[in-house]
């Protein structure tokens, strides 16, 4: 029989396990993380420049300098998987004045995530930065690792309820404890490596970069996995100093 007091905390635990696995599948599949905030386009010349930059980004080469810069001019946003730009819905770009904007996006492929950065973004003789390349990678793989561990405590946790144990609570408290500081590693990566990369692309004049919504989803749910671990590690120190004072007692 389980005690009134761990049922509770099981249940809260449970709980906040669920809201910060959604919280942080949205955040992966999102791509608000970071988004730039670029000046209205004047002039025929800015416009033609535009166009070309943004039709290189839909349907160029991957190239880390070409979609940064498009990237910047076009308002645009970058998460793990995604990069968009928010463009004019009519074919001719800009030429009204209230023209509805509507969000085009590139998905980051998986050979795409492993390539290297380099110390100056487009020049491939310039050398490969590790820094930026590692983290970049660490970025995109954390999270999916941090998915993985929550995964394995639920099936973890399902199975000792079918075996009704609080025996692996500590075990799935270790597990989310381990999954808040990936997910927490990863909002760290990913802003580190906006930095350096703001350090080697310097930003346009009056073009202002600013963190997504998604990031602040990714940086809640990490809290939310640790508090969830700590729930756990205390249902099971206190059922384990419980069971056996009861067996001393018993014995004695």
């Amino acid at each position: 029989m389980v005690d009134n007091r761990y049922a509770t905390a099981l249940v809260i635990a449970c709980v906040l396990s669920i809201l910060a696995t959604v919280y942080l599948s949205v955040a992966i599949g999102t791509q608000h993380w970071y988004q730039y905030s670029s000046p209205a386009v004047r002039g025929e010349a800015n416009v033609s420049e535009l166009r070309s930059l943004y039709e290189e980004f839909m349907d160029g080469e991957f190239d880390e300098k070409t979609y940064s810069d498009t990237l910047f001019r076009l308002n645009g946003t970058v998460g793990l998987w995604w990069r968009c730009v928010f463009v004019s819905a009519n074919a001719v770009w800009y030429k009204e004045p209230d023209a509805k904007m509507v969000l085009d996006c590139r998905s980051f492929t998986l050979p795409q995530q492993f390539t290297p950065k380099y110390r100056e973004p487009g020049n491939h003789n310039s050398g490969e930065n590790m820094l930026r390349t590692y983290l970049w990678r660490c970025q995109f793989l954390l999270p999916l690792v941090s998915l993985g561990l929550v995964l394995l405590a639920g099936l973890t946790g399902f199975c000792a309820c079918l075996c009704r144990s609080l025996t692996p609570t500590l075990g799935i408290g270790v597990l989310h404890l381990l999954a808040g500081l990936c997910t927490l590693a990863t909002v760290c990566c990913y802003l580190a490596g906006m930095d350096l990369l703001h350090k080697v692309s310097m930003l346009p004049d009056k073009v202002d970069g600013s963190l997504g919504w998604s990031l602040y989803l990714a940086l809640i749910s990490s809290p939310l996995h640790m508090m969830a671990a700590a729930l756990l590690v205390w249902v099971a120190r206190s059922h384990n100093q419980n069971y056996y004072q009861m067996t001393a007692y018993r014995v004695a």
